[in-house]
């Protein structure tokens, strides 16, 4: 989509008027800061909403030269969402997402814009079918556990997927709150790249289990959640024409492997959030020029990333009437490119959260890359000031 027409579709969110209130079966509103008041207790989703979060960062890492990286203040994300029903089961959201660009200041794009249709609504069990662009089959799911204001989710960070992309997906919500199952089938580039994708589509499956949900206690949010995706890119030969006077070979019609496939266990309250993944990754990479000379062949590599985080509320822990809204995070991630070689990368984040509303959120944290065993990954040590505030 041309930048003017994205524009066009921000400016209306921002400016149209708002009509009468979201019926019940709209997608649920965006994420409140993690640890804020439980969604059940907060009030009812106007049509429009949004969430902005940034930062203050001082890197105390050195450059090869002896210098230091740049300080800055940095506006992260500010997503503006518009939810509008379309009939007793159909429904409409559109996300405007306002980011940095690296070239021209900030820009405006769509994260999310798609079509809900309610297919399934009875006491006991409900699903809708979504057209557009889409979450993505674990990214936003997991974003329910760890605060995304402060850090991208482990997969996010390796680059396994993007967090959204254009396609079709379903979801059915399982009878007595034992979970859900999430499908997608998606073009693959993500929403950053749409209308780059080739004729190859994207497959992907979650089931999020939720066995202790109807009985009491903190330990009814835990879920286990099994993913896998699986997907294939087009040849960079893909258009290639023979040519026997320069020895190039035909076009190659096979699509190169892209798989993925994790598991998640979570824990979510506003007094404690925890959170831990295992997810592997395989793609298939093209060697030679496709000639006579140098004919095509296929290399693959499987990375996998490993990560555990702990968001801890701990006066709300000792007395839930507690009004010190003090909170304390860390995590821990492990990522290797290929695992069975040892090079790789540790994340760590460290620091303290305070709520200063239940909408609103500040948080003081160390985050560090170190890279181990020969990984060309350049290590970063920085300092971070953070805010949220949803609306």
């Amino acid at each position: 989509m041309p930048r003017h027409q994205i524009a066009s579709v921000a400016l209306a969110i921002v400016c149209g008027s708002v009509p009468a209130a979201i019926q019940a079966q709209q997608p649920t509103p965006p994420q409140q800061p993690l640890g804020q008041t439980p969604p059940s207790t907060l009030p009812p989703a106007s049509p429009f909403s949004g969430i902005i979060f940034g930062n203050y960062q001082y890197h105390a890492e050195r450059a090869p030269d002896g210098s230091t990286a740049a300080n800055r203040f940095d506006l992260d994300r500010a997503y503006l969402t518009y939810r509008l029903a379309a009939g007793s089961r159909t429904g409409v959201r559109v996300t405007a997402d306002l980011f940095k660009s690296p070239t021209t200041g900030y820009d405006l794009r769509l994260k999310y814009a798609y079509l809900q249709y309610d297919f399934l609504k009875r006491p006991d069990l409900s699903a809708f079918v979504r057209a557009g662009i889409l979450h993505t089959v674990e990214i936003d799911h997991e974003e329910n556990y760890w605060p995304r204001w402060i850090a991208q989710v482990a997969t996010e960070r390796a680059r396994f997927f993007s967090s959204a992309d254009v396609g079709v997906a379903t979801q059915v919500n399982l009878p007595q709150k034992l979970g859900e199952v999430y499908a997608t089938v998606t073009d693959g580039p993500g929403y950053v790249n749409a209308g780059a994708d080739d004729r190859f589509k994207d497959y992907a499956l979650r089931l999020s289990l939720t066995p202790l949900a109807s009985g009491a206690g903190i330990f009814r949010t835990f879920t286990l959640s099994p993913w896998v995706y699986r997907g294939d890119t087009a040849s960079k030969f893909a258009g290639s024409a023979a040519d026997p006077t320069t020895g190039v070979l035909g076009p190659i019609g096979r699509g190169l492997r892209r798989n993925r496939w994790g598991v998640f266990a979570g824990l979510r309250d506003p007094r404690l959030s925890l959170g831990a993944e295992y997810a592997e990754r395989t793609d298939e990479t093209e060697l030679g020029e496709n000639t006579a000379a140098s004919p095509v062949t296929v290399a693959s590599a499987t990375g996998r990333v490993l990560s555990a985080y702990a968001v801890v509320k701990p006066f709300l822990l000792a007395d839930s009437a507690s009004a010190i809204p003090l909170g304390v995070v860390v995590r821990w991630d492990d990522t290797r490119p290929d695992k069975s070689q040892d090079p790789g990368t540790h994340f760590i984040v460290a620091g303290l959260t305070w709520d200063l509303s239940s909408r609103a959120a500040l948080a003081l944290d160390y985050q560090e890359q170190l890279p181990h065993d020969g990984t060309s990954t350049p290590a970063s040590k920085v300092y971070f000031a953070h805010f949220v505030a949803s609306f």
